[in-house]
This record gives structure tokens, C-alpha cells and sequence, in this order.
């Protein structure tokens, strides 16, 4: 990166805080996987706390069963938010409207918990082995649940699509808050982690949501890669044991914390400064604590 990043892009970004935020759990990721993967809620919050220590502002929430399997179960999302506000304090809490832990509405059933964020995919796609429904009727629904409760979407993009779906949302009213997109790369069957792909769509949002922020995370072993693209290029990032649950092909990422540090590493390299919970929070117009 360092060797094909211009010299004046570099220049542009540099002293702009970067946002990092950590997908602490997902839905797929399991402790035969890696150990460190927090499943209880009480394991969420100590893993969380870690990594926002590391320079974690926003914390990407799911919840688990006590078998592991994903839930969209409110009262384990509202434990978790109380939680997180309890112990890392000023952090933003996103809950995650994902398809794999319901079906319809019950993905939305925890927004009446009041959360800074969540996550909201506006279009379909392919994953790996099924499609990722996301119907305009439910968009639609999700969005205005956002709406009622005072919570800014993070649109999970995973083609062009999605980011020109979400620009045209927003310009309509349909998304509330500010503008924040993050393209999702290096999911079988949908956005592959290409660096011309990828700035493609960091000039499309600059172009056509210039007031708008961007964020990019990456997958499995394409994390590192595309944590690098988005500090480097002027984004946001995210890393986490959800993406992704080794350092490298040899080693099991110790926790959380141990990516978002290698994150904030990357910002230093660039220097960008990692942005502190009240800076995140101006940058994405999101109420002061």
C-alpha cells in the first residue's frame, strides 16, 4: 500500500481522525473457530471494553444463544447496550439488523432500545451459499424504525448497488441521520477486496455524497488489506473477530482488542489520529453523552 499510495492522497487524509469500530461477535463465528470469540453477553462487554481500550469507538453488536446460534432476541440487545454504556464510556453502540439471526421484522425488534446505530443492508445479494434477502418493503420498514427511535443506519454495502441505493435514500428522506456507508469486501459471491473496485467507490461517494462519510471492512484474510485501503484513502474501518479470527495463516487473533490495535498501527502509519468517542460522534452527527 505504502509503495502505490500517491503521495499527495496521503497528504489529504493526514490528521483526519479515523473511526474504528469493532464486530465483536457476528452471527457465524464460533469458539471451535477461536476461543476468543465472545458469545455471553457478560463475555461481549469484557471483549468490547478491550478493544475499545485499543481505540474502538463503535461497537458492532450481535447476540448468541447460549448454544452459540444467533438471536434477535431485545432483552439480550438491550443487556448488551447497558452494558457497553456502563463500561466504555461515550462508545457508540450499533446494533446489527442482519438477516442471519431472524427473519422480517423480528431483525428490527431491538431498535426500540434506542441504540446511536445499525447496521442496514438497502439491497439483495449473494453470500456463499444462499441469498441475503433485504426487500424493499423491509428496507423500507427498518429505515423507518430508525426514524422513530433516534437511530442513525450504518448501510452495509456489498455492491455498487447498495451505495447508490443508500445515496438516493438518503436524498429522498428515507434514511435518517447522517449519510454513512460501509462497503463490505471479500464476501464469497459479492464485493471481491480489488483496489480499483475499491476506489470506485470512495470516489462515488465523494462525488455524489460529498457531505457523507464512508467505511470500509474487510473479510477473513482480506481484513488487514482493507483496513489499509480505508485509512490510507481518507475512510473509516472496521475489524473485529465477526470479519475475521486470526492474525495471519498461522495464528488465531488473541482477541478483539488485538485487531483494533492493528488498526490503530495502520492509522499511525498514515497519520491519521484514532478518533476518541466525542470525535466519532461529531463526525457522524450522532448525540453528545
Amino acid at each position: 500500500m505504502s509503495d502505490t499510495t500517491p503521495k499527495g492522497a496521503a497528504a489529504q487524509v493526514a490528521g483526519k481522525p479515523c473511526i474504528l469500530c469493532c464486530a465483536i461477535t457476528g452471527s457465524l463465528p464460533t469458539k471451535a473457530n477461536n476461543p476468543a470469540v465472545p458469545i455471553t453477553v457478560s463475555e461481549q462487554i469484557e471483549s468490547s471494553h478491550a478493544a475499545f481500550e485499543a481505540g474502538a469507538t463503535i461497537i458492532h453488536a450481535h447476540v448468541r444463544n447460549d448454544d452459540e446460534t444467533p438471536s434477535s432476541d431485545p432483552d439480550k440487545f438491550l443487556a448488551l447496550k447497558e452494558g457497553l454504556e456502563k463500561h466504555c464510556p461515550g462508545v457508540i453502540v450499533q446494533f446489527s439488523t442482519g438477516g442471519r439471526s431472524g427473519a422480517g421484522k423480528t431483525r428490527g425488534g431491538m431498535l426500540l432500545h434506542r441504540p446511536d446505530m445499525a447496521s442496514l443492508s438497502v439491497g439483495s445479494n449473494n453470500f456463499p451459499t444462499r441469498v441475503y434477502e433485504n426487500p424493499p418493503d423491509l428496507v423500507e420498514w427498518l429505515a423507518s424504525e430508525m426514524t422513530r427511535y433516534g437511530v442513525t443506519p450504518e448501510v452495509e454495502a456489498f455492491d455498487l448497488g447498495h451505495i447508490l441505493q443508500a445515496i438516493a435514500l438518503h436524498k429522498a428522506g428515507t434514511l435518517p441521520g447522517k449519510l454513512y456507508v460501509q462497503f463490505v469486501m471479500g464476501v464469497k459471491n459479492a464485493m471481491p477486496a480489488d483496489e480499483e473496485v475499491f476506489d470506485f467507490y470512495a470516489h462515488v461517494m465523494a462525488t455524489r455524497a460529498p457531505d457523507a462519510e464512508w467505511c470500509a471492512a474487510g473479510i477473513g484474510a482480506q481484513q488487514l488489506r482493507i483496513n489499509e485501503w480505508a485509512i490510507a484513502k481518507g475512510g473509516h474501518t472496521r475489524a473485529g473477530l465477526e470479519d475475521n479470527v486470526r492474525l495471519d495463516r498461522d495464528r488465531l487473533a488473541p482477541s478483539n482488542a488485538a485487531l483494533i490495535a492493528r488498526a490503530a498501527e495502520l492509522c499511525a502509519k498514515y497519520d491519521r489520529p484514532v478518533a476518541t468517542p466525542a470525535e466519532a460522534r461529531r463526525i457522524l452527527g450522532l448525540r453528545p453523552v
